[in-house]
Parts: structure tokens; C-alpha cells; sequence
């Protein structure tokens, strides 16, 4: 089964091929340049551009070139123009068969079983007798001068025989045209002497016309040099003018300029003078403001060290008035500790030999228990006292410590601007009032009250202002021992 189905394959096979071969085969196809006439038993009919299938033994084709035929047309024998001066003439022609269908039908009856050569020969025939008829109806001038008319001519002559035969003329264009008799060489010979002549004439005129122009010219030259001379001369005496003018005018324009600049100089020296005294006075306005604030920092800079030195006085000296103070109470303590320690134990020690010795040991140390008291309210007394003769005896170092910043001071530039206090008097004044602002400084670092301390210390009364007040400017008096 299966080897019947591969024989039915390769004869399918076979046979689409042999199909194809022979369709190959009958199909025959028509180039642009060519025409393929086919003819059989659907009658002839043109193929061009395209393919067709030619059926064996009922059709036959054959080609039909449809491409341009160029060939001379140049008869064996003279031609006779309407002078009848014998002529040989030479041409060129174009054919073509037509495009159209029946046009290519016709060039096939005419034409398809002749070679190139014998269709072109029957071709030049046809062309050469229309050639010789329209040469015998011109001139030799008319075919010398006049190609192009005679090309019209023969392509307007030949087109009904050409169409006729299925053919078009593309172009016809003569090529030459002599003869035996030198007529067309003599037929240029008048124009050749008269073009001659009239070179020569024209030459001669062209001469005399130069000459001429020459001579003008070289007149019109000379007249136009003593123009130009006069104007010249002419233009040198304004030139000159013009210049002594100019110089006349920058000589005038040079003084005007140099009083103006001389003016111009007076008022700049004199605005330049007021300037500068104007930026003197400013200059020293500026150094007095410059001194002003010198001064003032001075000031500032006195006063800080014032308070500085101050605040070192207070902590020096009366830091230390209290520590001593302060150590003279502690001491007093410790003795009246230290005796009531003692009488303590010695009464203790001999509280066993009786108590009549006792009693007199008790009364002993109770004794000097007062006594030890008294003493301690004298330390206590005592003390307030030292703290007053301190505070007092101190108060010219602090003075002078307040004023050691003014002896630092190189150089004090003292400015008056008048009334009661002026000059040196002022700073005198000012550390007069630095040196009685000291209680006030005391009493505000210490917190205590300078009057009331020393209205405690015996011996010491305020002094009255005559108003029956208490202690006035002069300070306290104290009485010594």
C-alpha cells in the first residue's frame, strides 16, 4: 500500500513537471524595444511589453524590432536644383516603426520576413526620390543657407509614404552639400568682398573717428589742465588764506584759552586755599573730639581700676579686721572653756577633802569665772575698737590706692569749658569725693552700720554740728588713753 502511494506521488510529480516545462515553453514574452506578432487560429495580434502563451501547432510569433533606424541617404547621382546646377547631397534620417497597433501591423506586412539591411535599403530608396524632388525645387542659396527648411520639407514630403509603410520620420538633417563647378564656393565670394570692403571702410572710418576723438580729446585735455591750473592756483591762494585765518583764529582761540585757564587757575588756588583751611579746622575739630574721648576713656578706664583697687581694699583690709574679730572671740571662748574645764576638774579632784574646801574651790573658780567673763566682754570691746582703729588708720592707703591709677597716667590733657571747678581743681575735687564715699562703700560691702559701730566703742562720742545732730562731716573723735 505504501509503495502505491509513493508511484502515485512521483507520477503526480512528474507530471506537473512536464506541465510546467511546456508551459515554460509556450509562453513566450515581448521586450520595450521589440514587438511580438503572434498569428494561428485567433487570428494576428500585437504583443508588446508583456507575455503571451503560444499554443504549439496552432500559433506561431515572430519578433518585430521597434527600434530607431538611422542610415545615410546619399544618392549615387547628381541632384539638380532649380538653376540647374548639379549638386551632391548628403543626409542623415531617423526612422522608427509607430507605436500604435496598427501601425505595427502594417510594418509587419511590410517588413517582418526582410532582414535589417534590405528594409533599410527600401527605406533609403523612398527617401532619395522625395530628396531629389524637393532639391529640384530649390536654389543653391536656398539649400546652402536653408537646411532646416529643406529637412521640414523632405520630413513633411515622406510622412504619408512612411505612414503608410508603418514608419514615422524622428529626424532628417543634411550633412553636406557641395558641387563640380565651384558654384557654392563663387556664391560667397561677393559677400566675401563685400564684407572685405566694408571691414576696410569701416576700419577707415573707425580711424578717422579715433583721430579725430584723439584730437578732441588732447584739446578737451589741454583745457581742462588750464582749468584745472587756475583752479589749482585758485585754490592754493584760498588754501593760504584760509590757513592765515586759521592761525589768526587758534592765536585768538590760544589767548582766549590761557586767560581762561589763568582765571580758571586763580579760582582753584583760591577754592584750594578755603578747602584746605576749611579741612584744617575740620582736622582739628576731629583731633579735639579725638582728645575728647581719649579723656573719656581715661576717665573710665581711672574709674575701674578706682573700683578695682576698691574692691581689693574691702577684701584685704576688712576681711581681715573680721577675721580678727572673729579669731579674738573664738580665743575668748576657748579660755572660758578652758578655765571652766579646769575649775570643773579641780573640783572634782579634791571634792573628797571636804566640802568646806569645797565650797572655797567653788567660790575660787566662781570668782574667776567673772573675772574671765569681764575679760571677754573687754576682748568683745576691745575688738569693735580694733575694728574702728583699723578701719581709720587704713583709710589713707585706701586713698591712695583709689588715687595710684592717676600716677600710671603719663600725660592728662585738661580741656575747660568753664565754670566753678575747672583745670587741675576738678580732679582734686573728684578724689575728695572718691575718699568720702569710703564709709558708704564700707557699710554697702560689709553690712554693717559705721555710725552705730562706733556709737558701741566706749569713749567715743560723736561731735556735734551746733545744732545739737550727731555726727556730722568731720567724722568721729576718739580719746585716747
Amino acid at each position: 500500500m505504501t509503495n502505491t502511494v509513493i508511484v502515485i506521488v512521483g507520477l503526480s510529480l512528474l507530471a506537473f513537471i512536464i506541465l510546467a516545462g511546456m508551459l515554460a515553453r509556450m509562453f513566450r514574452k515581448a521586450g520595450p524595444n521589440e514587438a511580438l506578432i503572434v498569428y494561428g487560429f485567433r487570428g494576428p495580434r500585437v504583443i508588446k511589453g508583456h507575455g503571451t502563451i503560444i499554443f504549439p501547432m496552432v500559433e506561431n510569433c515572430r519578433e518585430l524590432s521597434l527600434e530607431l533606424m538611422s542610415f545615410d541617404v546619399a544618392p549615387q547621382q547628381d541632384l539638380y536644383t532649380k538653376q540647374g546646377v548639379a549638386v551632391t547631397v548628403e543626409a542623415v534620417a531617423q526612422i522608427k516603426v509607430r507605436s500604435d497597433q496598427e501601425s505595427i501591423l502594417t510594418a509587419a506586412e511590410q517588413f517582418l520576413t526582410k532582414t535589417p539591411p534590405q528594409r533599410e535599403g527600401l527605406i533609403r530608396l523612398v527617401m532619395e526620390g522625395h530628396l531629389r524632388g524637393i532639391i529640384g525645387q530649390l536654389t543653391v542659396e536656398q539649400i546652402v543657407k536653408e537646411p532646416e527648411m529643406v529637412a521640414d520639407r523632405m520630413r513633411g514630403t515622406c510622412a504619408d509614404d512612411m505612414s503608410k509603410m508603418g514608419l514615422e520620420v524622428v529626424s532628417f538633417t543634411i550633412k553636406e552639400v557641395r558641387d563640380k563647378n565651384e558654384y557654392i564656393t563663387n556664391m560667397g565670394r561677393p559677400d566675401i568682398v563685400r564684407i572685405k570692403r566694408d571691414a576696410e571702410i569701416a576700419t577707415a572710418e573707425a580711424e578717422r573717428d579715433t583721430a579725430i576723438r584723439r584730437a578732441n580729446a588732447t584739446r578737451e585735455a589741454a583745457v581742462a589742465k588750464a582749468a584745472a591750473d587756475q583752479e589749482r592756483v585758485l585754490a592754493e591762494t584760498q588754501s593760504l588764506a584760509k590757513q592765515a585765518q586759521a592761525q589768526r583764529d587758534l592765536d585768538i582761540s590760544k589767548a582766549q584759552f590761557a586767560e581762561q585757564s589763568r582765571k580758571q587757575q586763580a579760582s582753584a588756588d583760591k577754592a584750594y586755599e578755603l578747602q584746605t583751611n576749611i579741612t584744617q579746622q575740620q582736622v582739628i575739630a576731629e583731633q579735639v573730639k579725638v582728645q575728647q574721648i581719649e579723656k573719656e576713656q581715661q576717665i573710665k578706664v581711672q574709674e575701674a581700676e578706682i573700683v578695682r583697687h576698691e574692691k581689693e581694699l574691702i577684701a584685704t583690709v576688712l576681711k581681715e579686721a573680721e577675721v580678727n574679730r572673729q579669731r579674738v572671740e573664738v580665743l575668748a571662748a576657748a579660755e572660758k572653756t578652758r578655765l571652766t574645764m579646769e575649775a570643773e576638774g579641780r573640783a572634782s579632784a579634791i571634792r573628797t577633802q571636804g566640802e568646806a574646801e569645797a565650797s572655797i574651790i567653788f567660790q575660787k573658780g566662781e570668782a574667776e569665772a567673772k573675772a574671765m567673763n569681764v575679760k571677754a566682754e573687754a576682748y568683745q570691746d576691745w575688738n569693735q575698737a580694733a575694728v574702728v582703729d583699723r578701719l581709720i588708720s587704713n583709710m589713707p592707703e585706701v586713698v591712695r590706692a583709689m588715687s595710684e591709677p592717676l600716677s600710671k597716667v603719663d600725660r592728662i590733657t585738661i580741656v575747660s569749658t568753664g565754670g566753678d571747678a575747672a583745670g587741675a581743681n576738678k580732679i582734686t575735687g573728684d578724689m575728695a569725693k572718691m575718699a568720702a564715699q569710703i564709709p558708704a562703700l564700707f557699710e554697702a560691702l560689709s553690712g554693717m552700720d559705721i555710725r552705730e559701730l562706733m556709737s558701741n566703742i566706749k569713749g567715743i562720742r560723736p561731735r556735734g554740728d551746733g545744732n545739737g545732730n550727731g555726727a556730722g562731716a568731720a567724722g568721729p573723735v576718739v580719746d585716747g588713753k
